[in-house]
Order: structure tokens, then sequence, then C-alpha cells
């Protein structure tokens, strides 16, 4: 399986011409890299692609249908059905530590499709298997993006990798809505690099509409000086919250009750720093240091990526939108670890020629926010660590890359201005013989 993550100039066979189309640099909107097929494609798919479709099986018809503790989607129904009966949405006890209906009034409107029925297994099942569905989507376009075409073995092996993640896992078991977010989230990346401008902003209007933790991605359009996404997300999310205020019962708590109750940093199921903070009760003057701190360097390694905007799109894209993200979920009054998904885009820059993911440091952060094993033992529970290392390892993962993703686009912008001031030395030619 790893032989079909191997750069591709490990295949010999390979034309030395098409290689070098690979490092050439694209501009926006002729996004096309395009890899030579590797000539064991149809081998690996042979094994790989059997097991890929029984992983997928598995995690949907037993991990995700047998559920957990966790279950967001009734929580999800049984708000949208008191909205379609009449009934306020926003009245919960806040103060228990069940899942609680927190969508705006225009994500509300949005979702209203998922109680189309009365029958909530079916529906859960569906959506369910929608999520799988938008996730190996996902994917395929995640992989025509680095340049493979859709025969590659590097699909195939890209399905079971994610598919073992906690993020996946916990997505089809908790039956939440990240799998399509997901999606989104690649479309938004394919629509950048080929300079959909438009289709960027609605892609992103929807997605912040259900999370405004992807907020931060409009710094992609910012930078490169396009107002056109930010019409469109502006249409989208005025566009369904006007009318979800208008007409969904209760929308004035959601102002009132669920925007403050947002504001608060949980102690339980809260894998940010701060949440971390608040669980070991930690003191102020520790966590706001290290939240400043962390916020600096991931501002610096934003301003450092920038030089490659332009000579390396998709590898300036690929980290740009996985430090937005990771930051957000490191910094925000809530991250959860499934989360983590959206981070697919940063591990498969580890298939270019230079990446922040060719750091051993950079796996094991990637290691620890998307491994699905607990680490929680019964034999250590003498051992606090045991557990406390379970509760917030997401943290952990998520701080390193941080560190790492920052620390390396700092090292190559330093690495290319040296380079661009170092003094060029004058070289006399050879006098020539003589007769």
């Amino acid at each position: 399986m790893l032989e079909c993550f191997r750069l591709v100039h490990v295949n010999t066979s390979v034309d030395r011409t098409h290689q070098a189309s690979l490092l050439r640099p694209y501009r926006f909107g002729q996004f096309r890299p395009e890899r030579s097929p590797w000539r064991h494609n149809a081998k690996a798919n042979m094994a790989l692609w059997p097991i890929a479709v029984l992983v997928v099986l598995q995690r949907v018809f037993v991990m995700g249908a047998n559920g957990g503790i966790t279950d967001d989607y009734s929580t999800v129904y049984e708000a949208l059905r008191r909205a379609i009966d009449g009934v306020p949405i926003y009245s919960e006890d806040y103060s228990s530590v069940v899942p609680h209906y927190l969508y705006n009034p225009g994500a509300t409107l949005l979702l209203m499709p998922l109680a189309w029925t009365e029958q909530i297994q079916t529906a859960r099942l569906l959506f369910i298997v929608l999520n799988a569905v938008c996730i190996v989507l996902g994917l395929w376009l995640l992989v025509k993006l680095f340049g493979f075409r859709a025969q590659s073995c590097v699909l195939p092996a890209s399905i079971i990798i994610a598919f073992q993640t906690e993020s996946v896992q916990n997505t089809l078991i908790f039956s939440n809505i990240n799998g399509v977010l997901f999606l989104g989230l690649i479309g938004f990346l394919w629509a950048v690099l080929n300079n959909r401008k438009g289709a960027a902003g609605v892609i992103l209007g929807f997605m912040v509409l259900i999370k405004p933790v992807f907020a931060p991605l409009l710094f992609i359009p910012l930078v490169l000086m396009w107002w056109q996404p930010f019409a469109s997300s502006a249409a989208v999310i005025i566009g369904l919250n006007i009318p979800g205020f208008l007409f969904l019962p209760g929308t004035g708590e959601y102002l009132t009750r669920t925007v403050p109750y947002l504001r608060i940093v949980r102690d339980y199921a809260n894998t940010s720093l701060r949440g971390m903070g608040v669980y070991f009760d930690t003191p102020a003057w520790i966590i706001y240091p290290l939240w400043i701190a962390f916020a600096l360097l991931a501002l610096a390694g934003l301003a450092a990526l920038l030089k490659l905007r332009e000579s390396e799109p998709l590898l300036w894209i690929s980290c740009t939108s996985s430090l937005l993200l990771v930051s957000a979920f490191f910094l925000s009054s809530l991250g959860q670890m499934y989360y983590s998904m959206m981070l697919f885009p940063l591990l498969f820059t580890v298939l270019l020629p230079r990446s922040p993911m060719h750091n051993p440091f950079a796996w094991i952060g990637a290691f620890l926010c998307l491994s699905a094993p607990e680490w929680y033992s019964n034999f250590w529970d003498w051992l606090n660590p045991s557990r406390f290392f379970e509760l917030f390892r997401g943290t952990y993962g998520w701080g390193m890359l941080i560190i790492v993703v920052a620390v390396t686009a700092i090292t190559w912008a330093y690495e290319s201005s040296k380079a661009k001031h170092s003094p060029v030395r004058a070289t006399t030619p050879p006098k020539p013989a003589e007769a």
C-alpha cells in the first residue's frame, strides 16, 4: 500500500519531461497537474479496492448503524421536527451534558430535509450513507487535485486509510454532518484553484452557515484580492438566515440563549486549548500566554506561506487551509477531535516535492488527532496521565501540527529570502588557448 504513495519520480520509467511538468508553477484557473500512471496500478487495485469496499461497508452498516453513546443526528432530527410542528427549538437546558441543537436559523432551514420522514432510524441510516458517499467523493476529488487519475491505486488506499481514522469513524457512528462538510471543503479548494470565484463563495457560504468554524477560510480569497467569494458567501448566509429568523418558531432565543452559550468554554468533550485548561482548572496566566503564542505562530506561518501562492498554489492552499482550520479548532472555545478530517489535504501534500509532512513530527501530530485506537488502559489506571492523554491527545496533535507547519513555512521563507539576497559571484570566462 505504501508503494501507492511514493512520489512519481521513483518510477524510473516516467518520462523526465513529464516529471518536470509536475514541478512547473500553475496559475489559478489553469491548474491541471497530472501524473503518469504507475505500472503496478492494476495489481495494487486488485488488492486495495475489495478491501476499501469492505471497510466502507463495515464502517457504515455495522459501526454507523450500531451507533454509540453520542447521537448527533437524533438531536438535530428532533429539533427539526419541533420546528415543523411550530414548537420553539432553542429552549433547551444548556446546563446538561447531552448534545444540544446549536445550528442558527438559516442552517435550520437548510437542514430541514433531514426530518423528511417520521421514521427516524431510516432517516439516520440514509444520512450516514450520505456522509460516507461524500467522504469518498471528497477523497476522489482530492486525489484528482494532486494529479492522480481515478484509476490510480492512491484512491482506494486513501479510502482505506481515511476510514481507519477516529474522525471518519466517529462521524459515521455519531451520525453528524462532517462528511458533507469535508466534500464542501475539497470543493472549495478545487473552485479556488480553478478560478471559480463565485462557486468558491457559495460553497464556503454553506459551510460557514452550518459550522462557523470554517469562517477563517475567508482569508484565502482575501489575500487573493477576490471580492466575489465574499459577496456570494454573504448572499447564502443572509439569504437563508432572514427567512429562518422570520418564519421558524422561537428564533429570538437563539440570540438571547444559544449565542451566549456558544461563547462558554465547556469542560467536557472539548479538545481545544482552552477546553483543556478548563478541564484541568489551569490558571488563566498559563493558558492565555499559550493561546497568544500559538495564535502569533499561526499568523507568522500564514504570512510565510503567502510566498507560495503563485509558484506552488496546490501546496499553498493545502497548507494554508489546514493551518487556518487547525488553528480554529485549537484556539476556539470548542474543538472536537473528529474535525481533524478537514486536515486530509495537508496529509496529501506528502506527495509533493516539498511539504511540512516531510517531517516526522508532523506525522506524530497527525496520528494523535486522527488515530482511532484509545490510549486509556485499566492496567495503568493508577497513572492518571493515561486517561488525560486519551482525552486530550487531539489537542497535543493539533498544537504539534501548528508548530510544524508554521515553522516549516517560516524556514522556507527565510531560505528563499536568503537565496534571493545572497551575492552572486561574477565568473570570468576562460582565456582562449594560445595557438
